[in-house]
């Protein structure tokens, strides 16, 4: 089991940017594929980006390409999620995502791949 804490939320202006991040509890942390999530008031929850247990890879939604980075240090069990130039559309709930023991080369980015879900923190960007 694995408990995830999201912070960092807050109200910016466009063209701003903001940083995330996801305190997650327990021993295993390095073991797991993170992942952040977004979901906007009547919209679906989408991906948004998602790193390796080594953070040697990572891999983001085109329209989070160039503007988002995604990180982690396995040492302070923590993922960072960095935006920049925010948008508008970047207005969200924006969701923490751990996933169980990964052992595949491959990332998931779909969000039936993770089991472990923190419980959000909101983003709203002004125009």
């Amino acid at each position: 089991q694995v408990q995830l804490v999201e912070s960092g939320g807050s109200l910016v202006q466009a063209g701003g940017s903001l940083r995330l991040s996801c305190a997650a509890s327990g021993r295993t942390f390095s073991s797991r594929v993170m992942g952040w999530f977004r979901q906007a008031p009547g919209k679906e929850r989408e991906f948004v980006a998602t790193i390796s247990r080594s953070a040697s890879s990572t891999y983001y939604a085109d329209s989070m390409k160039g503007r988002f980075t995604i990180s982690r240090d396995n040492a302070k069990n923590t993922v960072y999620l960095q935006m920049n130039s925010l948008e508008p559309e970047d207005t969200a709930v924006y969701y923490c995502a751990a996933t169980g023991t990964w052992y595949s080369a491959s990332l998931p980015t779909t969000a039936n791949q993770y089991p472990y879900w923190g419980q959000g923190t909101q983003v709203t960007v002004s125009s």
